[in-house]
């Protein structure tokens, strides 16, 4: 069964609906703090480099230690955010954040900060970027209705995003008069602000009752979703193709406004700023935007945007006019981020909701670290003219493969939990831990029927990978051609409990139904254990 590519239609919920519900109006403006506070620490780290020798690459080089945590502490940050508790884990580590802000605050105005150690500090805050993003992201959707976790995604940008607007004009500002811990210490403080509005927010169930998963079976679980889920890869593959080139502005605007525009601290925050406004005002209009036209030409639309503007930081000599072409960047780059972590959100089932986020957030932070890097790198030999013009062609040669590997429609899936197996007609009671586990399903097919049951079982295969087997594979009986084996292997009874349970999902049944009905008769199921002495009937 082919995917299509996501159609136009008109958002149900308003981009502000969210909003309407006090906890996450609470979690919402207590992130926009801690969003102000980051960018008012990217500034800050940026400017104390921004006179060091080589500060092309060493600029460059906070964002990589900014983004290099994510990659590391990602997948296990995941795995921990869809078992733990995502509050009590969130308020754990906005505590840390604030630890580390208050020792770098400190070291910065004492005069102690080299950029070794200012690039370590950043990657420790990195770290708390790390462990906070899924949980963060799948928290929040437990506090809305599902027909509004798009528009929650949407507000999650524009905190992000507006921020960007309001953060590094006014560090701008502080540094230039204060100097830059006291920016560091604004970001500690706002960390602080966010562990307390969580304290004060109510325990949310989990998604999945049930035993908790341990935490390695947990990351390779999430790991096999992700490797099985054509698209959820799609959607990773449009975040990379975007944000490698677009990782450019990010990396090397304050060389821009340093060496090109000689406007100091002051104007490097004024077109940060330029490309927050340009996020808020990418938010109103996403509503707008959605309706009007599909997933894939916003991606090509967005793309010659940004490429525009890249174009314009190396050929605009005003920082007001270049603060103003920077403002289309902005809104770009919502929708983009905003659209695909939108359709994730409501694509993921909630039993590997933060995981699946966790490697978003592990391709958007490779995609930005790499870029970041190879820009700086690049600007280094080249210049800065060169480098820029060369991101806009990567941006623009990226949109071109929209044609070939276009986003999916996923809005008509049905993702709820669901569990419609009957229980395991079993001798005696198996350990949980009890493994590998072999489970076939033995099926019927007449010849006439035997094409459209082969394309129907690749999708039910696929979804038996996503959902806890290591391999699958379907077999044709040698003597009897009409028979066909599914061979499913678990790595312990509990990963296939947890099938039975609450991994599979609406869409997982309507396809397996599908599968079935080009059967003769019902399936029919079996479960085999590793041999050994015979088990007790008690077990």
């Amino acid at each position: 069964m082919a995917e299509t590519t996501q159609s136009r239609g008109p958002m149900k919920e308003s981009a502000w609906a969210p909003l309407r519900v006090k906890a996450f109006r609470a979690l919402w403006l207590a992130q926009v703090g801690s969003a102000i506070g980051t960018w008012m620490q990217t500034v800050g780290a940026q400017w104390l480099l921004v006179e060091e020798p080589g500060a092309e690459a060493l600029v460059a080089m906070v964002q990589v230690a900014a983004m290099l945590p994510v990659l590391v502490l990602a997948l296990p940050s995941g795995a921990l955010a869809d078992i733990l508790d995502r509050r009590r884990m969130l308020i754990g580590v906005q505590l840390f954040q604030a630890c580390v802000a208050v020792a770098l605050a400190a070291l910065t105005v004492a005069g102690r900060m080299t950029p070794a150690l200012l690039l370590t500090f950043t990657f420790l805050l990195g770290c708390g970027v790390a462990l906070s993003l899924p949980a963060y992201q799948a928290f929040i959707q437990d506090l809305v209705p599902r027909a509004q976790i798009r528009s929650a995604a949407a507000l999650g940008g524009v905190a992000v995003n507006g921020a960007r607007a309001v953060g590094p004009a006014v560090a701008g500002l502080i540094i230039g008069r204060v100097g830059a811990g006291a920016v560091f210490a604004l970001n500690a403080v706002s960390f602080v602000v966010f562990a307390l509005v969580l304290l004060g927010l109510r325990r949310v169930a989990p998604a999945v009752e049930g035993t908790p998963e341990r935490l390695a079976s947990a990351i390779r679980a999430g790991h096999r979703y992700v490797r099985n889920s054509p698209t959820v890869r799609r959607m990773l593959l449009r975040v990379l193709l975007f944000v490698l080139p677009g990782a450019a502005v990010w990396a090397l605007l304050p060389v821009v406004a340093d060496q090109l525009l000689h406007s100091g601290s002051t104007g490097f925050g004024v077109l940060l700023g330029s490309l927050g406004l340009g996020a808020v005002l990418g938010a109103a209009v996403l509503p707008w935007v959605v309706a009007r036209l599909s997933a894939n030409q916003v991606l090509v639309i967005a793309a010659v945007l940004f490429a525009g503007s890249l174009v314009a930081c190396v050929t605009v000599s005003s920082l007001v006019l270049l603060a103003v072409l920077l403002v289309p960047a902005g809104m770009a780059w919502l929708f983009v981020l905003m659209g695909i972590t939108g359709s994730l959100q409501v694509f993921l089932p909630g039993w590997v909701r933060a995981r699946g986020l966790s490697m978003f957030n592990v391709v958007f932070a490779g995609s930005q670290a790499a870029g970041s890097l190879v820009w700086g790198l690049v600007a280094q030999w080249a210049g800065l003219v060169p480098t820029f013009v060369a991101a806009a062609v990567v941006m623009l040669a990226g949109a071109a493969t929209v044609r070939f590997w276009p986003l999916p429609d996923v809005e008509h899936w049905d993702r709820a939990s669901v569990a419609y197996w009957p229980e395991p007609a079993l001798a005696y009671e198996p350990d949980p831990q009890e493994g590998p586990v072999l489970v076939t399903v033995r099926y019927l097919v007449e010849p006439e029927h035997e094409a459209e049951f082969l394309d129907a079982m690749e999708l039910v295969r696929l979804s038996r990978l996503r959902t806890g087997a290591t391999s699958c594979t379907l077999h044709r009986d040698g003597a009897d051609p009409s028979v066909f084996l599914l061979v499913q292997l678990f790595p312990t009874w509990e990963e296939h409990l947890r099938q039975h349970t609450g991994r599979l999902t609406g869409t997982d049944q309507e396809r397996e139904e599908r599968a079935n009905a080009f059967a003769v008769g019902e399936p029919v199921g079996a479960h085999y254990f590793p041999a050994g002495p015979p088990p007790h009937p008690d077990g």
